[in-house]
């Protein structure tokens, strides 16, 4: 086993690794590749050995991928996608941008601004394959880690310790309701005037939620949650049918032409999330995925002192629809 060099591993090798991983089997995956199972066995051990971690946990009668192998065959999967790529433009003698970007997004930056950006790019670089992976916040972070993404789009307060982060725009929080409701009388919405206030929210382990919770309990409030959604669609499809008020970040909030909700600041210390890059420090980016950093970055920096959310912008596009939580 060796360690702090890189992996003596050829395409074939690669390719074992996602083939196994797809099918859960050593049989299927063999036939697949025209190998026999033996020699599939043998090269995963190989693999195995040279990563000095196991990829996967054999049974009598399945194949179980542990975590190292998903990461691992997603991350193979890259490197082969990169490579036939760049041997097609090789190829072609173009002397366009070439090659693979991956970008890893909160669920509410890639479907309210991303794919605009990315259709405008791929116009204008018909040679880059862009990918937009999108997730929670952890996800981001663990697929900027693993090197499968290029670069993340998201949430930062979490990330500066291991990562290179570039904070470009802050955001705070803001509680939708129903039009009609009692509070949008206000011009802001405090923590003490929702105590009484059934609430609809994202999970407790999310970063929006952790961070209306410690306001709240640094405020002395007891905040009462009637149901918890994963998908921000939901979440505003329950406070429209009156489950209860939902708080959200501001790029999360409904647009201001929307016929059954609105949305007002909340008020109260420690209530902003910081929007930016993410990236895996010493990792340089290909010419074709700076160049798609700078749009993203340039796009964020536009839009941080405008007053409309990212639904807005990307509704006067033609593009909206309601993204997902973050």
């Amino acid at each position: 086993m060796r360690h702090n060099v890189l992996p003596d591993l050829g395409s074939r090798e690669l390719m074992a690794v996602i083939a196994v991983a797809e099918y859960r089997s050593f049989m299927a995956a063999a036939a697949s590749l025209n190998l026999s199972q033996p020699a599939m066995t043998r090269m995963i051990k190989r693999v195995e050995s040279e990563l000095g971690v196991a990829l996967f946990v054999r049974t009598t009668r399945q194949v179980a991928v542990t975590e190292a192998g998903h990461e691992f065959a997603a991350l193979a999967q890259r490197l082969l996608n990169d490579l036939r790529i760049n041997v097609v433009h090789l190829r072609a003698k173009t002397d366009q941008p070439r090659g693979q970007v991956v970008v890893s997004s909160v669920f509410s930056l890639a479907d309210a601004i991303l794919p605009s950006l990315a259709a405008d790019f791929a116009g204008r670089f018909p040679g880059v394959e862009l990918h937009l992976r999108e997730g929670l916040h952890a996800t981001v972070r663990d697929e900027v880690r693993s090197g499968l993404a290029d670069f993340g789009v998201g949430y930062i307060e979490e990330a500066a310790e291991t990562f290179a982060v570039e904070a470009l725009r802050t955001d705070g929080f803001h509680v939708i309701a129903p039009r009609d409701h009692v509070l949008v009388g206000r011009k802001s919405i405090s923590l003490q005037a929702l105590a009484a206030t059934p609430l609809v929210s994202f999970p407790a382990e999310s970063l929006t939620r952790r961070i209306v919770d410690r306001a709240a309990v640094e405020a002395g409030v007891a905040l009462n949650y009637a149901m918890t959604v994963n998908r921000l669609a939901t979440l505003h499809a329950l406070v429209g049918n009156r489950v209860g008020l939902a708080v959200v970040p501001a790029m999360e909030r409904p647009p201001g032409n929307d016929p059954l909700l609105v949305s007002r600041p909340l008020a109260g210390s420690g209530l902003a999330r910081k929007v930016g890059i993410i990236r895996l420090p010493g990792r340089e980016l290909s010419p074709a995925a700076a160049r798609f950093l700078d749009v993203v970055r340039n796009w964020l920096r536009s839009r941080a002192k405008a007053p409309s959310t990212f639904q807005d912008a990307a509704h006067r596009r033609g593009k909206s629809r309601p993204p997902p939580s973050s």
